[in-house]
């Protein structure tokens, strides 16, 4: 007996995503089967990841539904949390280590770090992690390769909550906490500051040039407040470079 398609939402950059029983499918992309492989060998390394369970026979990118609630509607994490998320996020690094990073040439990375050595998420944020009995990062559409750096810092950033209208010294202990579980060394955390800056600059970037040459859907949410949000968010980051340097050595 057919299972009806129950139309999922929330996300920016996925058309057509529907859960079926226990499985979300969304439309198959050139990068997909990169993705089916990378998930399998997370989930071979121990990693908590959507399992992967191929095409269907409408040909659709098909993975396993987690149930549990968005870390979105969880903000701000605790200190106990974002130690544990930064647990996690070094376990899928240290797990990615085993993948072989796919030639870059041609890969379609929105955000590319310099110097790619490392498979990862590249979209580790609270609107991706999915919270409840099990702990899960789910929409891996955009993995590609990257750096640890790189992938640190954007999800330090959005975890952390450091954006414009948020106590500095407030976020700082939350981005300290993420780090922290990480088990960052010297270099790592040195280097974070920085990065903060230029990842989250590189965000408002990609959604103002994206605006200028009508590349969706990115171009709409760039008026949509994202444009917006971002903006005032490099600002935030690059003005406290001091305190996320005082917190994190």
């Amino acid at each position: 007996m057919n299972e009806e398609a129950e139309k999922l939402s929330g996300g920016n950059a996925s058309e057509s995503v529907v859960r079926i029983g226990n499985t979300v499918r969304k439309p198959w992309l050139e990068n997909s089967a990169t993705v089916q492989e990378y998930l399998k060998a997370l989930h071979m390394a121990g990693v908590d990841v959507p399992k992967p369970l191929g095409k269907d026979h409408a040909g659709r990118h098909v993975t396993e539904f987690v149930e549990g609630v968005s870390a979105m509607d969880q903000l701000p994490l605790g200190q106990g949390d974002l130690v544990r998320l930064g647990r996690l996020i070094r376990r899928i690094h240290d797990a990615s280590e085993g993948f072989s990073v796919p030639d870059t040439t041609g890969w379609n990375v929105l955000l590319p770090a310099e110097n790619p050595n490392l498979m990862c998420h590249n979209d580790l944020a609270p609107w991706n992690l999915i919270m409840g009995e099990r702990w899960v990062f789910i929409d891996w559409d955009a993995a590609g390769p990257s750096t640890r750096l790189w992938d640190l810092a954007y999800a330090a950033q959005s975890f952390g909550m450091l954006f414009e209208g948020q106590p500095v010294p407030a976020a700082a202990a939350r981005l300290r906490a993420v780090v922290d579980g990480y088990g960052a060394d010297e270099l790592l955390r040195k280097a974070l500051p920085e990065t903060l800056g230029k990842r989250t600059a590189a965000m408002h970037e990609l959604l103002k040039s994206s605006h200028e040459t009508e590349f969706q859907p990115w171009a709409d949410m760039y008026v949509n407040g994202h444009g917006a949000h971002w903006g005032t968010a490099a600002d935030y980051v690059v003005r406290n470079q001091d305190a996320w340097r005082q917190a994190l050595t």
